[in-house]
């Protein structure tokens, strides 16, 4: 009997929460989860692509030892943070290294521009290519990862499913600001399609008058 009572509890409750967004709950948190696995795919992607792109560098530019081992120190700051997107903490220091990383890599790609047997490398020209495509990716993917946290934070904040998510442990989700990034650095401008942009000089003082021949 008791067992009989326990188990038409169970499915009111289940019932009950059904009706309050229960399902819609779990459809969009695992929509988070799956564009936060979508971030980090295209963030390592980028990573993977930095140890060709360091080592084609070095063969012609040996001499940019400061910007490489920036380079390479970024990546493995980038590699030794195990990132927690629920908590608010990790996310800003896992933006914050992407940030670090990102501006060495723009350091290094304009370095690059000094050394045009480097530029002419078939190479490096499809590191560049991959590169850029990677950061267009990246943009989209952390666009889209922002969204879905948007659309479940304001989803569980409704009437009645703010009562579903209190009851099942359901929190607001952090999201990850691209201002965060941009606080550090700009995000690296991967455009290899136009030659960089020459500094204008200054021009140059006209001669003053000359003063008449006293008569």
């Amino acid at each position: 009997m008791r067992i009989a009572i326990r188990s038409s509890l169970l499915l009111v409750v289940f019932a009950l929460l059904a009706g309050c967004g229960y399902n819609t709950i779990q459809q969009k948190e695992q929509a988070v989860k799956a564009a936060w696995s979508e971030v980090l795919n295209q963030y390592q992607r980028r990573a993977d692509l930095i140890p060709n792109l360091v080592r084609t560098v070095q063969g012609y530019a040996q001499q940019e030892r400061q910007v490489l081992t920036e380079v390479t120190n970024a990546r493995a700051r980038v590699g030794q943070i195990q990132v927690n997107a629920d908590d608010p903490a990790s996310l800003q220091q896992f933006s914050q290294a992407q940030g670090e990383l990102g501006s060495a890599l723009s350091r290094l790609l304009v370095v690059t521009e000094n050394y045009p047997d480097l530029k002419s490398d078939q190479s490096f020209r499809d590191l560049q290519a991959q590169l850029e495509g990677t950061e267009n990716r990246i943009t989209v993917a952390r666009g889209r990862y922002i969204q879905a946290v948007q659309d479940y934070n304001t989803y569980i904040r409704q009437f009645p499913q703010a009562l579903t998510a209190k009851l099942i442990g359901a929190k607001e989700k952090p999201n990850f600001s691209v201002a965060n990034e941009a606080q550090i650095s700009q995000a690296p401008v991967v455009d290899f399609s136009q030659p960089p942009a020459r500094p204008q000089q200054a021009p140059a003082p006209q001669n003053p008058p000359q003063p008449a021949p006293v008569q």
